[in-house]
């Protein structure tokens, strides 16, 4: 294991509306991929957490390289080599009802509850809560920009240094302790954070409700690739992570799916934010 220092700026408070900053060195652990044992689940890795204007928490994911894919999977999971080099921001939940509501103005969900993902939205919604989101006073003046994470990022934020089918092992009846799917949810959505997360403090990464991604659909490479974002143009766009309807199978962390990103036909679809620290 070795360690980085991130520097990482914290807003101060005063009495004025002025928007100061202090910069903080922040040590942090990161799990380099070598030839060690890494198909074993890791041990919790204290990564720094922040919040946004409106509650919203994050971690800082350090950048690192991941074999994304799973090769007993389906054929569209091709096991690949990823380097992402650069660290970003990864939201501890996914977007709640009452985030979405107080951005947005509406709640579309079905499963109503504040608490519980925001769902029956499509990939069009979900970017327009980012950049809804971004246009906030206080996230400009900071220099914020909120995105839908590449799925580069949320596997490699999901398996949170891992090469087994769940962050946890390949034990499929340990996942009711991790998310609410098919066997445990009742066939409705549930709080965020209900669940335990994953070694990087994220929740929900399984389960719950699909997670759109940037990516369009296309097939992964053969070879490695260094900072993936996918296709420049498709039909259909990505989600990750399995839902509530859907057995252990389909919410493994390597599985993948699609859909028109205008479509807001799936009632157990949701998504988190991802932000990168550089604000690009």
């Amino acid at each position: 294991m070795l360690y980085a220092l991130l520097l990482v700026k914290e807003p101060l408070t005063t009495g004025a509306n002025v928007n100061l900053f202090k910069t903080v060195v922040v040590c942090v652990a990161v799990v380099v991929m070598c030839g060690c044992d890494q198909g074993q689940p890791t041990a919790p890795v204290p990564l720094p957490e922040s919040a946004d204007s409106i509650g919203m928490k994050f971690k800082l994911i350090p950048a690192g390289t991941f074999t994304m894919g799973d090769a007993s999977g389906e054929d569209e999971e091709t096991p690949h080599e990823v380097t992402l080099t650069k660290p970003f921001k990864m939201g501890v939940h996914e977007v709640t009802q009452a985030q979405y509501e107080q951005l947005m103005g509406t709640n579309p969900s079905e499963s109503k509850g504040a608490d519980n993902p925001v769902e029956t939205l499509s990939w069009d919604d979900a970017v327009e809560f980012c950049r809804r989101l971004s246009e906030l006073p206080a996230e400009k003046a900071a220099g914020n920009v909120y995105r839908l994470p590449t799925e580069a990022e949320w596997e490699y934020a999901c398996r949170a240094g891992t090469t087994t089918k769940y962050s946890f092992g390949d034990d499929e009846s340990e996942l009711g302790d991790y998310a609410w799917y098919g066997v445990n949810s009742d066939q409705k959505t549930h709080p965020v954070g209900s669940k335990k997360p994953n070694a990087w403090g994220l929740y929900d990464m399984y389960g719950n409700v699909w997670e759109w991604c940037q990516d369009w659909e296309e097939d992964y490479p053969s070879g490695s690739v260094t900072d993936p974002s996918g296709a420049t143009s498709g039909t259909y766009r990505m989600f990750r992570g399995g839902s509530w309807y859907y057995p252990a199978e389909e919410c493994r962390s390597a599985i993948r799916h699609w859909n028109r990103p205008s479509v807001r036909w799936f009632h157990d679809g949701g998504f988190r934010v991802c932000l990168s620290p550089s604000g690009k």
